[in-house]
């Protein structure tokens, strides 16, 4: 036994899948920010996201959690994989498969969940999936609900899980159970295990064809043939 390493003699470590802590990650938000020679206003203006958020992810001081850093990601016109993608790493556009090996996702730990961000060398891609361990145990007031645009899925690894959105409802779910919905729905995810709990989760962008769904005006009453309107009126 190495007295130093706590491993046994001959033995290599575990390896630990590579994570990006918040001072790695606000060099990059600030790098991304400057190059656009905004300032902080400007970006918060921009994302929706407060100055004093913005700030204090910059300095390294504060995780940010799904909204906020998806919000900046798309202020900044930038793909997120950038972000996550491990050091010296620059993600190219998917023109074959993209293998994550089992714990080398890049790991982020978020206000209530800790990340490991999957395919991250692939840029542009439509779906953002992750494996999440939920470390968040009770829900603290309104600005732990989530949202986003487009839909959302979950699927539990381990352990238990309660989804709170912000209409009341609750759900809860077990392992091998999964959850799909419209993310424009504040949701907050708690561990109600013993156990931390573990899930897949994907999200994917509103497509054209759900916008087009949404936003369709209501349809109009079918209008009468003129030779039937004329019949009626003469009736």
């Amino acid at each position: 036994m190495n007295p130093h390493t706590g491993t046994k003699t001959g033995t290599k470590p575990r390896d630990e899948p590579p994570t990006l802590d918040r001072a790695t990650f606000g060099n990059r938000l600030r790098a991304a920010r400057k190059r656009f020679g905004w300032t902080l206003a400007q970006l918060a203006e921009r994302s929706g996201v407060s100055i004093t958020t913005i700030s204090r992810a910059e300095r390294g001081q504060l995780a940010l959690g799904y909204e906020n850093f998806t919000a900046l990601g798309r202020a900044l016109d930038m793909d997120m994989n950038a972000m996550f993608a491990g050091a010296g790493i620059k993600p190219a556009q998917l023109d074959g498969p993209v293998v994550t090996r089992a714990g080398k996702g890049v790991v982020y730990k978020g206000l209530s969940i800790a990340y490991e961000f999957l395919g991250t060398t692939a840029a542009g891609k439509q779906m953002s999936p992750i494996v999440g361990t939920v470390h968040a145990r009770k829900i603290h007031g309104p600005e732990d609900f989530v949202r986003h645009g487009g839909e959302e899925f979950a699927y539990v690894l381990s352990g238990e899980i309660e989804v709170h959105f912000d209409n009341g409802e609750v759900v809860r779910m077990a392992k091998g159970d999964s959850l799909y919905f419209d993310s424009r729905l504040g949701h907050a995810y708690i561990s109600v295990s013993r156990q931390l709990a573990r899930i897949v989760g994907m999200t994917i962008g509103e497509s054209g064809h759900m916008q087009s769904a949404r936003e369709a005006p209501a349809l109009k009453p079918a209008r009468k043939p003129a030779a039937v309107a004329k019949k009626a009126a003469r009736r």
